[in-house]
């Protein structure tokens, strides 16, 4: 279904999509990469010239800004937030984006490399929104709508709002984050500093979905120290870390325990990255479950599998050390449901039928809502994100800005 903001969310999406704004998890600064304060200061002079107010681009790479209130009673101020960096998992540079005119139906062969190819047999969204505009990138990179597309979505709303100030709501508050992808998009000031009692993320998927039950996250970093000497005066003496650390990798139970063999509420231990020598080596791990005490289980059995090979080799020395993240949003939401009940029934007033499933995966708001700010994530329409496949309906992001700007009338009626 056509919405009168397909063409604004669409022109926003690609130009968005186009700058790179990758992070990287092994920068120590915030933003981790000066590139995606290219797209915070366009964000910047763009809220300014929509006549956003207290427009800031904070010192941790956050850009906030204010919408006023249109009614004179009392009404909480709600958040929308969107996350302006892009996964390392994938190229992110030089995006190309496409737009696939009224889909037909059908493969989608992408220009760039005609081996990356969208199939309605394999993916079963895409034959649902036949009759759409189609947004892909071209085949070498991944497209960049995880999270563009809620960053386009909130920019439509917003302005939208301050060009109709006959619609009622109470302040909003619109904050766009660098680092969501490597798990640093909630800095410790953001919680004040957005100054809203509710918020909600436009980091969903399909059309409907609201969301307020995520995994709970830890990463885990081990480090094998072996004994180094020449190769040729090993015998006996050297202890090669990169074998020790293989050990660790084959140890684990990769048959039930990694994201490629689970599915629905299991959790999983995936490394993502190992480098190193035959003196020293690396390992970093993403730990996810659903309750806490499947992701204290998942590292518990790290630390003893680290602990086995360890002691196989008395000579090398391996630390397994492992760090929160987050936690599911549920813990908290489930005390005060509203922002929830009220995002479905804003998906209701637009046309929309909304659901809600956990989802294999985190958000912002899952840090946020720990931090005291309740914040569900509502859908925008992007699929398969994170790879040369990923693809979001333009019409798709059109029906999010509606909910968005639904949402904040409910509020004010509330």
């Amino acid at each position: 279904m056509r919405t009168q903001f397909d063409a604004e969310v669409e022109d926003r999406l690609v130009r968005y999509c186009r700058i790179d704004t990758q992070a990287d998890a092994t920068s120590p600064t915030s933003p981790s990469t000066a590139v995606q304060l290219d797209l915070l200061r366009l964000l910047v002079d763009e809220l300014n010239e929509i006549g956003a107010q207290d427009v800031t681009l904070t010192d941790y790479g956050a850009v906030l800004a204010t919408i006023p209130a249109t009614v004179e009673h009392e009404v909480p101020a709600i958040g929308y937030l969107a996350h302006v960096d892009t996964s390392p998992a994938f190229n992110a540079s030089g995006v190309k984006p496409i737009v696939h005119r009224a889909y037909a139906g059908g493969d989608i062969v992408l220009p760039d490399d005609p081996e990356q190819v969208l199939s309605p047999a394999a993916l079963p969204y895409l034959k649902e929104r036949v009759g759409d505009d189609i947004v892909t990138a071209s085949g070498t990179t991944l497209l960049g709508a995880d999270d563009k597309a809620g960053v386009a979505i909130i920019m439509a709303a917003a302005r939208h709002l301050l060009a109709h100030p006959e619609l009622p709501h109470g302040p909003i508050r619109i904050g766009f984050t660098p680092d969501e992808e490597i798990g640093r998009g909630v800095h410790a000031n953001l919680p004040a500093d957005l100054g809203a009692k509710y918020a909600y993320t436009l980091d969903g998927a399909a059309l409907g979905e609201v969301v307020y039950e995520t995994f709970s996250a830890d990463v885990a970093s081990v480090h094998v120290q072996g004994v180094a000497i020449h190769p040729g005066w090993a015998k006996d003496k050297l202890v090669n870390a990169l074998h020790l650390a293989a050990k660790i990798v084959d140890t684990m139970p990769q048959a039930t325990l990694t994201p490629e063999t689970t599915s629905g509420r299991q959790g999983f231990v995936h490394l993502v990255q190992m480098s190193g020598t035959a003196a020293a080596a690396d390992l970093h791990f993403i730990l996810r479950g659903f309750e806490r005490e499947g992701l204290a289980a998942q590292a518990d059995l790290l630390r003893k599998v680290c602990a086995a090979v360890a002691a196989g080799e008395p000579r090398a020395h391996i630390t397994c050390e492992v760090t929160a993240q987050y936690r599911n949003m549920r813990y908290w939401l489930e005390d005060d449901m509203r922002p929830v009940e009220l995002a479905m029934e804003a998906c209701r007033q637009v046309g929309v039928e909304p659901f809600s499933m956990p989802i294999r995966g985190g958000t912002d708001g899952s840090r946020l809502t720990e931090l005291g700010v309740p914040t569900p994530n509502v859908f925008t329409g992007m699929q398969e994100i994170h790879g040369p496949l990923e693809w979001v309906s333009v019409q798709d992001m059109g029906r999010a800005t509606e909910v968005c700007i639904k949402l904040a009338q409910l509020w004010a009626a509330n």
